[in-house]
């Protein structure tokens, strides 16, 4: 599928290259991708959606051709956030449904988090990635998700950066991530990808979303516990129909994401997908678009 894309200004004065496909008119989905990818991600959901809404999916802040800042700061979760309310003030949107995975999910997490306030955000459709508050309990607490999460010190390990510039994003990603099923992305994809991994501006612009992040991510020697001054994110509840899809085989992410979430969020529907691995938009793309249509049509 060709998807075009679009040069876009932000008010910031940030531009993103976004696709922007399906009538005008019609309900928008902004779509947010995650690391280490693009716009594709969504490549199987762009094409099964936009008949009938209008599916919007930038390669956010860092990535590719997209503005690539190069102080760590400019990768803080509140700008990440603004991207993509300047973005559908950009295009026109008043009101849309976020879509994300990964670090697209954390950051549409907080954009419904915000936009319920304002009446913006009418929908979340979040897929592995961890809500705020619990992540952050389960690096504290959880053997399994702080180990699984130890590549995010390498990633914040300035020590690292020689690696990154001789040798791109791969480089670190072959030291610090152990992949779940690479090989289930189709060769034509991963050489994208690996070709646009040589980018070195876009390869610090990816690492800075972890080192602008304020999540803490203790060693593993570090006590089971959470810190005597721990404070649970001041976040308020979510009350916008939320649909949370889970890939029950992520190596980085495991399922122990999705207990509480019922705590957090009012109007819950979360979608299991066992035998997938974390990239669950592509991996499993007729498993997501189904649970994405059921929920869709449900909260029309």
């Amino acid at each position: 599928m060709n998807m075009e894309q679009t040069r876009v200004t932000l008010a910031s004065g940030i531009e993103l290259d976004v696709v922007d496909q399906g009538p005008k008119d019609a309900p928008a989905l902004i779509f947010l991708h995650g690391f280490p990818e693009s716009h594709r991600t969504w490549r199987h959901q762009i094409a099964h959606f936009s008949d009938r809404f209008r599916c919007i999916a930038p390669d956010q802040r860092g990535y590719r051709g997209s503005s690539k800042p190069r102080e760590v700061e400019a990768y803080t979760p509140d700008k990440l956030i603004g991207d993509i309310f300047q973005l559908a003030d950009a295009l026109g949107i008043e009101k849309f449904t976020i879509v994300g995975h990964d670090w697209g999910g954390a950051i549409a997490w907080g954009t419904a988090i915000s936009g319920q306030m304002n009446g913006r955000v009418e929908r979340a459709i979040i897929a592995n990635a961890p809500h705020p508050a619990i992540f952050q309990k389960l690096l504290y607490l959880d053997p399994h998700q702080r180990e699984s999460s130890q590549y995010v010190r390498g990633f914040r390990d300035t020590k690292n950066d020689d690696l990154v510039r001789e040798k791109g994003l791969v480089g670190i990603l072959m030291q610090e991530v152990k992949w779940d099923r690479a090989s289930a992305m189709e060769d034509e994809e991963r050489a994208k990808l690996l070709e646009e991994w040589q980018d070195r501006a876009a390869a610090f612009g990816m690492l800075n979303w972890y080192r602008a992040s304020p999540l803490v991510v203790p060693p593993m020697d570090a006590p089971f516990e959470l810190p005597e001054d721990y404070q649970p994110p001041q976040l308020p509840r979510l009350t916008i129909p939320t649909l949370v899809i889970w890939a029950l085989d992520d190596v980085a992410l495991p399922p122990a994401n999705i207990e509480g979430l019922d705590e957090v969020i009012d109007d819950l529907t979360v979608a299991e997908v066992p035998d997938c691995g974390h990239f669950v938009p592509w991996e499993a793309p007729e498993k997501v678009n189904a649970a994405m249509d059921a929920f869709l049509e449900r909260t029309a």
